[in-house]
């Protein structure tokens, strides 16, 4: 009897959060098919762009402008931050600096492209573009752009190999496109 009722309070929970999340896709700038978020994480929907068959993980926080192209997978707890504070403002406390008042550059989207894996805890910080078939490992801070097809972790994050070889290269995207012409 334990066991049904607890297997149905997990069912209860499971529909609410699917039709909660349903009802938040159209926030988005823009959010292709099948994708998977947790409705409950922080996400500011009106500057993200989704791509198709994008699945991230519980606890994300996404802020600014940032685009997900499509196949790509979040881990857990990813904090993307797209914005600073603006530290050239002489006679002013940080925290006083208004967002109309800042001097500082204009922030830069973060891009994260096609056919990339995003490990969990990691953060990407603005400007940032990780490039196609990329693999970033968990726990990394991402602070510069991640070449195609590399793997990189640590904080800072740095290269630490490609993912696949050239002629492995060619021949995945031979394969990918195979794929994509059968849809």
């Amino acid at each position: 009897m334990i066991k049904q009722f607890a297997f149905l309070i997990l069912f209860f929970n499971k529909v609410t959060c699917r039709i909660h999340m349903f009802l938040k896709i159209p926030l988005f700038k823009n959010i292709g098919r099948n994708v998977i978020f947790n409705p409950n994480d922080s996400f500011s929907y009106h500057t993200i762009q989704i791509g198709n068959n994008v699945f991230i993980g519980s606890g994300a926080k996404f802020s600014g402008e940032i685009h997900i192209k499509d196949k790509v997978m979040f881990g857990p707890n990813v904090v993307i931050m797209n914005g600073n504070h603006d530290i050239s403002q002489v006679g002013k406390y940080l925290i006083d600096i208004k967002e109309n008042e800042k001097t500082t550059a204009i922030p830069l989207p973060v891009i994260i492209e096609t056919d990339t894996w995003i490990g969990a805890n990691v953060i990407i910080l603005k400007g940032v573009i990780i490039g196609r078939g990329s693999i970033v490992g968990a726990g990394s801070v991402v602070t510069k752009n991640v070449a195609p097809y590399s793997v990189v972790a640590g904080n800072i994050a740095k290269y630490i190999k490609n993912r696949f070889e050239d002629d492995d290269i060619i021949r995945h995207e031979l394969e990918l496109n195979k794929l994509a012409k059968k849809i």
